[in-house]
Formats: C-alpha cells, structure tokens, sequence
C-alpha cells in the first residue's frame, strides 16, 4: 500500500496547524521530554500523524524507554514512514511521515526485540485513536 502525498503551502500549514506542531513538523523542532500526554500512554490504539492523518504506529510496538517520548519499536507498515539519514549532529536518522513528509522525530539503534529499534517521536504531533 503506497500513502497518497499531502502537499501544502507552508502558509496552508502555519493556518491548519499549532504554533508547536508547526515548529516540529515543519521546522523539525522538539517537545520536552514528559511534556505530552501520550509518552506514557499505554492504551490499545494506533498513533497517526495529526496534519495528515496517516496511521504512522500501532501501540503493540510502543515501550517506556525512559527519554520522556513515545517509543516505539517499528512502524505500523514500511510504507508509513520515511527514514532520512542526518549528515551530523545526532546519532541516528531522522523519521518522517511518508504522507506530508513533515519531520516526527528520530529512530536509534538502542531500542528492544525484536527490530532492536527506537522510534523516538514528538508527542505533540501525534494523533491517538483507541
């Protein structure tokens, strides 16, 4: 299943957007660890990324990795997101959402079995759906 692009205007995004949602998705900004309501939340659901709604994870993947975040184990399918490798700064690459490609966070390679990932995502760009 390939994910039907969303493109818009950065004008379109700063309209349909939060401040902070905007800073992260399109500026590849930050949440504060333990700031949001979904790094430790642990019901039944899938996670999808609130500009565009494409379903990015299932909970089945997530874990507490103690950072302040959501972590998740693996995406929902290959297709949800895009991986961009970072040129320097942080040790891992950047995780992106494959339909409006605006940025979610970073995936490491300190996370649990069985991918041995850690999909380190902002809460506040997160929609949750029980």
């Amino acid at each position: 299943m390939q994910n039907i692009k969303t493109i818009k205007t950065n004008e379109e995004w700063r309209k349909l957007l939060t401040p902070i949602q905007y800073n992260i998705l399109r500026e590849a900004g930050t949440d504060r660890p333990f700031s949001g309501k979904l790094w430790n939340n642990k019901e039944k659901g899938t996670y999808s990324c609130v500009a565009c709604g494409n379903q990015l994870f299932s909970s089945k993947a997530k874990f507490d990795s103690g950072t302040g975040w959501p972590s998740l184990f693996a995406p929902l399918s290959e297709e949800s997101v895009l991986i961009k490798p970072i040129p320097s700064g942080i040790d891992g690459s950047e995780v992106l959402c494959a339909s409006c490609e605006g940025h979610h966070g970073h995936v490491f390679t300190d996370g649990p079995l069985p991918t041995g990932l850690r999909f380190c995502m902002n809460d506040s760009i997160l929609k949750f759906q029980k």
